[in-house]
């Protein structure tokens, strides 16, 4: 049985909740498509959660590296297809850092391509009746920044997919802002999630 490594992100920016992060705790342990599954949650900083990120894939090799984060207004749950090299934080990150117009990494490419299934994802949560899209933009946040080191790391390894999805927040956290904004239920968002691994899983196979 091969390991899947799900990484969701802590609270950021003075709230208390983070879909990603309670969606990883949901699949931790669960075996999904004839693979064990890990979630863990990465701190919303910086460098430190690429440590955290490169620590968990050393100790775990797993097959298979989905990462999600908190997408604020998104109304569906997006399969982003881009890592960009660069971070430009509209806001600090829970260490106080705010990197303005900096490479994620020095010397590396421009972008990385997700290995993901991306499109077949989409297509199989949309047929799901989940909302799906596929994003061309993880924003430059620390959202990004995990993915493009994700993706740095998986480039130098055999056999491994790897992406990143963003999901909406949840309905309590709507809830709070004026005037509303698009929210996904954890369950709609767990499976969406739990798809997304199916779906990686049976088209690696092919």
């Amino acid at each position: 049985m091969k390991n899947v490594l799900i990484t969701g992100f802590e609270p950021f920016g003075g709230d208390t909740l983070n879909p990603s992060a309670q969606a990883a705790r949901e699949l931790d342990g669960r075996i999904v498509a004839g693979q064990r599954v890990t979630g863990i949650v990465l701190p919303c900083v910086f460098g430190e959660s690429l440590v955290a990120l490169r620590r968990e894939i050393r100790r775990l090799k797993p097959g298979l590296v989905i990462c999600a984060g908190q997408a604020g207004g998104r109304g569906d749950i997006g399969v982003e297809c881009l890592a960009v090299n660069i971070a430009n934080a509209a806001m600090p990150d829970n260490a106080g850092h705010q990197p303005v117009n900096c490479r994620v990494v020095r010397r590396g490419p421009a972008a990385y391509w997700s290995t993901l299934p991306v499109e077949a994802i989409v297509a199989a949560l949309q047929a799901a009746d989940l909302p799906a899209s596929v994003s061309h933009s993880a924003g430059t946040f620390v959202c990004n920044h995990v993915f493009y080191g994700l993706m740095r790391m998986l480039a130098q390894m055999r056999a491994v997919r790897g992406g990143f999805i963003h999901v909406p927040y949840l309905p309590a956290q709507a809830r709070r802002i004026a005037g509303g904004t698009p929210s996904l239920s954890l369950a709609r968002i767990v499976r969406g999630l739990e798809m997304a691994i199916e779906i990686s899983v049976a088209i690696n196979k092919v």
